[in-house]
C-alpha cells in the first residue's frame, strides 16, 4: 500500500471535494497551506546559552531549516525582559519544508502524543488558521529523548488561504489533521 504525502492528497482529492462542497468558481479560489510556522518561547533559559542553543539545535532538526532567534521589541518588568533581549526561536516553513513537516507532524508527532483525543475545533480561528500547543518536543521522531537536557513546548501555526472558521476546519480535517468532532 502506497503512504500518500499531504500534498499529494492536498492536490488529487482535498481541492476538489473543497470546490465541490463550497461551489467555488475555479480551482484558484480553494484555499491553500501558505505556511507553517514553529515558535518556542526561550522565556527563563534565555539567559542560559547552552540551553539555548540545544533548544536552537532541536528546533532546526524538527524543522529541517535554520530558525532565527527574536528579540523583544520593547521592554516589560514584569516578565524582566528589555528591549532587543532575545526572548524566543522561530522558524517559518514554506514549500517541500512545509510539505514534509506537515507530514510528520500528522503521521507521526501527533499519534505519539500521550493521552491524545485530537485537536480541538476551537484552535481554528475566524481566518482558517490552525494553531497547536505542543507542550513537550520530545514527541517529534527527530528528537533522541536519551540526549535531552532541556524538555520545552512550542506552537506550531499552520496559515491557510480560507476565509473564515468553516473553511478552514473543513481544510484541516479533508487533510488529515486530527481534529474533535463538534
Amino acid at each position: 500500500m502506497k503512504v500518500v504525502s499531504t500534498k499529494e492528497k492536498y492536490t488529487k482529492t482535498v481541492a476538489a471535494e473543497m470546490e465541490k462542497q463550497f461551489g467555488y468558481g475555479n480551482v484558484m479560489a480553494v484555499p491553500k497551506i501558505l505556511k507553517v510556522t514553529v515558535n518556542v518561547g526561550t522565556g527563563k533559559i534565555g539567559k542560559e546559552g547552552d540551553r539555548t542553543q540545544e533548544v536552537f539545535d532541536s528546533v532546526m532538526s524538527i524543522a529541517g531549516q535554520r530558525p532565527v532567534k527574536t528579540k523583544a521589541k520593547k521592554a516589560i518588568a514584569g516578565f524582566k525582559t528589555r528591549e532587543g533581549m532575545e526572548v524566543g526561536i522561530k522558524v517559518t516553513l514554506r514549500g517541500k519544508r512545509m510539505w514534509s513537516f506537515m507530514d510528520r507532524l500528522i503521521n507521526a508527532t501527533l499519534p505519539r502524543t500521550k493521552d491524545f483525543q485530537g485537536i480541538p475545533v476551537s484552535s481554528v480561528d475566524s481566518n482558517g488558521n490552525l494553531n497547536i500547543g505542543i507542550k513537550e518536543h520530545v514527541i517529534f521522531p527527530e528528537i533522541s529523548p536519551e540526549h535531552v537536557k532541556t524538555i520545552f513546548g512550542m506552537q506550531i501555526t499552520v496559515t491557510s488561504t480560507a476565509t473564515n472558521k468553516k473553511e478552514g476546519v473543513e481544510l484541516y480535517r479533508l487533510l488529515g489533521f486530527p481534529l474533535k468532532k463538534d
